[in-house]
């Protein structure tokens, strides 16, 4: 399982860090999207919202 972003085609927008319903990503200007894996469930809301598909969430199959 892992999430992923690629930051050069990133935007920083930061729509993905208002609707994560975990609060697991945060914004800053230094770094710009950064993901806290201890809270991020691998929902995959924040890679739909990308208006850029910037991230990439991938769950393992054999889990599921």
């Amino acid at each position: 399982m892992s999430w992923d972003i690629n930051k050069d085609k990133c935007v920083r927008c930061a729509g993905c860090v208002s609707v994560c319903p975990v609060s697991a990503l945060t914004f800053t200007e230094q770094n710009g999207i950064e993901n806290n894996p201890e809270k991020c469930t691998l929902c995959s809301i924040c890679s739909k919202f990308c208006p850029v598909g910037a991230i990439k969430v991938e769950k393992d199959a054999s889990k599921d």
